[in-house]
């Protein structure tokens, strides 16, 4: 069947993709296995938000007692596993699905595999197989699955990843996560409050590694206080399973109920067809130009790209390809002021480089810092105020290029200071504001202060 162009892979940068095409008058088919949506939906960013809302609010009832009052809290799981359930119409993706044919997008469903230039297979669950010709081209967003770490006797057990942890009705009375990323701290947090027992092991020597170090130092200290026991450096030999989990860590024996794995994601590569345009199938991840090319008809969008596991990339990088497949004037691809956001408690939030990556780039580094428990919004907001901002900036031309925020609101707080990374906005100028009195946004006024320039 000859069309216009084929999405293989149906998350947000693909759904993206395929609804503005097929808008543009262009004839696109879908491809997905999966779900239609992808990951975020169903098993990723809207579940665990709706899993940290209900368990921000029990912390946040649970600080009464220090700032208005007297209350008395029962955690229910089974509140919040209902809204999860409601929100991914449970773990149906008509309504995904819905728009797109809406929009004139067919969606096949079955595994596709790149068969040359412009060309694709599918072969369905029951083995048949249909092949497209696109005139224009490809566009490959196959996303990524969780990732099992090489430790003896894991595969043997019944752990959960993100795929399993947001379709659990009953809670376990003890859990141990191994992985202390973004996915692994937040799911941490979330648990225990919900009256969970947490361990939390990290091969790394501190959690929320690839933040800024302070921003880890905050959250450890946060999970400490909150009863979150924390293994860094953790060398994890072997997990067995005979109705509890017993996992090897540091010649320790640590014990559970249950299991989370959260030690990253892999690309969908190996067996999507890279070879057959000329790209190497062994390939951690599809390098593209900033218009998202990747290949010969072969635009490339979302996780599989490396440029970071968000969803706000994946549609960033779809918009791009699509102004690039109708010919449209718009921006490349510029990840400067890529931002990031962890949404424990306080919100993590980075954009563009660290400290150590400026200085491993060359830049004449200057660094402040501010903490928002001295703040004046900080000091009124009481308990629950933990958290620090930290800009980074390029002395020699004078403008910032990262900064970090942990605070409450954190991920809204760090949208003037990715503005400013963006824009490249002088130092002088942002100093020369209004911050409005007492916000927590004003912590960043005395973090410009704290550069000296």
């Amino acid at each position: 069947m000859q069309v216009d162009v084929v999405v293989l892979g149906l998350g947000p940068g693909g759904e993206l993709v395929a609804n503005r095409l097929a808008g543009a008058g262009l004839t696109v088919v879908g491809v997905d296995r999966d779900l239609v949506g992808g990951e975020c939906p169903f098993y990723g960013c809207t579940p665990s938000k709706l899993m940290i809302r209900s368990s921000d609010v029990l912390a946040e009832a649970g600080r009464v007692n220090r700032l208005a009052g007297t209350a008395t809290v029962r955690p229910d799981w089974s509140v919040a596993a209902a809204r999860i359930r409601a929100a991914n119409h449970g773990w149906h993706d008509d309504a995904h699905v819905e728009r797109l044919e809406t929009a004139g997008v067919p969606v096949v469903r079955g595994h596709g595999r790149l068969d040359g230039p412009g060309r694709v297979v599918v072969t369905g669950a029951d083995g048949s197989t249909h092949e497209y010709a696109a005139t224009r081209g490809v566009v490959l967003n196959s996303g990524t699955e969780p990732a099992r770490p090489p430790i003896e006797g894991l595969g043997d057990t019944p752990y959960w990843t993100n795929r399993e942890v947001f379709r659990v009705t009953e809670l376990p009375s003890s859990l141990i996560v191994i992985g202390g990323g973004s996915i692994g701290a937040e799911l941490a947090q979330a648990f225990a409050r919900f009256g969970v027992r947490v361990t939390v092991a990290e091969t790394a020597e501190r959690i929320l590694e690839p933040a800024e170090p302070e921003a880890s130092a905050v959250i450890a200290e946060v999970f400490a206080r909150e009863g979150i026991e924390v293994i860094v450096g953790a060398t994890i030999s072997r997990v067995d399973h005979d109705g509890t989990f017993h996992v090897q860590v540091d010649g320790r024996t640590l014990d559970a109920d249950q299991l989370l794995v959260a030690t990253g994601r892999r690309t969908n590569l190996s067996d999507v067809g890279l070879e057959t345009v000329g790209l190497d199938p062994s390939a951690s991840f599809v390098e593209t130009d900033e218009q998202m090319r990747a290949a010969d008809r072969l635009w490339a969008v979302g996780d599989i790209t490396g440029r970071g596991q968000f969803t706000h990339v994946s549609r960033y990088q779809g918009a791009i390809a699509v102004r690039d497949i109708l010919g449209e004037d718009g921006g490349t691809a510029d990840y400067r002021a890529l931002v990031g956001v962890t949404f424990t408690d306080p919100e993590v939030a980075g954009v563009g480089m660290t400290e150590s990556r400026a200085r491993e780039a060359g830049l004449s580094v200057l660094v402040g810092n501010a903490q928002i428990p001295k703040s004046s919004r900080g000091w009124i907001h009481g308990i629950g105020n933990d958290g620090i901002v930290k800009v980074v900036a390029d002395a020699e031309r004078g403008v910032l290029v990262g900064a970090t925020v942990v605070g409450p609101y954190g991920g809204e707080i760090i949208g003037l200071l990715a503005t400013a990374v963006h824009a490249e906005v002088p130092v002088g100028t942002l100093r020369g504001m209004h911050f409005a009195y007492p916000t927590f946004n004003r912590t960043i006024e005395f973090a410009l202060e704290d550069l000296g320039i």
